[in-house]
């Protein structure tokens, strides 16, 4: 078996950096990783310090690198000061800037640009040796590693990860890097962040672009016209420097695998709004019976309808409904079907309410038209009447002139 070749990086977090071409007050970032940032978090992870790093930079520089764009990200820029009250010199070079209203040192401002929500899968391939210590460095980083500036911590770990079901391995042996970048799936974000066809039906594979360093296979190779030379091989990094090398653009079509991520669910549906047309609306429209799938003639508000299913009576005494009551709130809020419901009047609504508190009850209540509650539904209807019969005669009298108050207590003395 071939010793695997190629360890892949994974770069992904809220804020990348990837300086090339920078000047010190604008700050600018490429489009992708540059090979000095990735072999920088490279000695990060292996615990090397600047002036370390120089003597493993010429055994990491023989690692190839190609860099495939999953997600490209957004360019975006930051407004930054930068003093602490230390100051900068003047041009002149006689002492320190300072702010002419106020004589305070004067604070340097300046721009610096990040890629913002992007994604990159990098591959480094080389001696097998090397590989193994690099992936195991990544694996568990002495420093904390970051994407470019130090205020740019990564998402994910570095160190690429197959997903489950998934035959590539890291590292891994590839014949080149355009086969390594091949082998591994592109996730997306969510569901609905997957490519669809014109019928909005999702597709199995997306063409990305990728970044591959170009090196001849002998003396007489001649790299391609459309080679660009990217200044970001590292020398050392104190100071630093920098060598060219050949990057060609291309690009790979690979699987879509799961998505990252899952959605939050969507919030709870609102509470039903028992005012508007659904629940009130007397209109007449063609119904379609939840059970019989028949089409009638029925009022579009749940309210009305039950009433007229229910012959506007009471589904108990038989008296003139006026309300509908919930023998069930599993589907409330909007979705109830006209099984949940039931047409009672006043006394049997408050009745039924009564003894559904008393039982504390949850989303299933009484069905007054079930003939186990009749006794209970009789006897509260009964305390129902009692008391309001006593507090109409305590309010009357609270009002009639006081012989009569009187009078009325006496007699009532007299029963009890």
């Amino acid at each position: 078996m071939t010793a695997p070749n190629t360890v892949f990086v994974r770069l992904e977090g809220p804020l990348q950096a990837w300086g090339d071409t920078s000047k010190f007050v604008i700050r600018r970032s490429m489009e992708a990783p540059t090979k000095s940032g990735v072999l920088g978090l490279i000695c990060c992870a292996m615990g090397l310090s600047r002036a370390a790093a120089r003597e493993r930079l010429p055994e990491l520089n023989t690692l190839a690198m190609g860099v495939r764009i999953d997600r490209p990200g957004t360019l975006c820029w930051d407004y930054h000061t930068v003093g602490a009250k230390i100051g900068v010199l003047r041009a002149d070079g006689k002492g320190i800037k300072r702010t002419a209203s106020t004589g305070e040192i004067e604070t340097l401002i300046t721009r610096r640009e990040y890629l913002a929500d992007a994604s990159f899968l990098v591959a480094l391939q080389g001696d097998p040796a090397l590989v193994a210590a690099v992936a195991g460095a990544l694996a568990s980083p002495k420093w904390p590693v970051f994407l470019g500036r130090k205020s740019c911590p990564a998402g994910v770990p570095v160190l690429a990860r197959p997903a489950d079901g998934e035959s590539w391995t890291n590292p891994g042996a590839h014949d080149d890097l355009k086969a390594a970048l091949d082998a591994v799936r592109w996730g997306p974000r969510y569901d609905d962040d997957a490519p669809r066809d014109a019928q909005r039906r999702t597709l199995d594979s997306i063409s990305l672009d990728t970044l591959n360093e170009w090196r001849p296979a002998s003396d007489d190779d001649i790299d391609a016209a459309e080679a660009e030379v990217w200044y970001d091989a590292p020398v050392c990094f104190d100071p630093p420097v920098h060598e060219p090398r050949l990057v060609i653009r291309s690009s790979v079509t690979v699987s879509i695998g799961d998505p990252l991520l899952h959605r939050t669910p969507a919030p709870p549906r609102p509470r039903a709004g028992y005012r508007d047309a659904e629940w009130t609306s007397e209109a007449i429209v063609d119904v379609v019976d939840e059970v019989t799938g028949e089409v009638t003639q029925e009022p579009r508000g749940a309210r009305p309808r039950r009433l007229r299913r229910d012959k506007g009576l009471c589904v108990f005494c038989k008296n003139t409904a006026t309300t509908v009551q919930h023998v069930t709130y599993r589907r409330a809020g909007g979705d109830e079907r006209q099984v949940d419901l039931r047409a009672l009047c006043r006394l049997c609504h408050d009745a039924v309410t009564m003894i559904e508190y008393g039982y504390g009850m949850g989303l299933d209540r009484i069905d007054p038209s079930d003939e186990r509650w009749r006794d209970d539904i009789l006897r509260t209807r009964g305390e129902i009447l009692r008391f309001r019969s006593e507090e109409t005669r305590r309010r009357a009298l609270r009002d009639a002139p006081e012989r009569v108050r009187d009078e009325q207590l006496e007699q009532k003395a007299g029963e009890v």
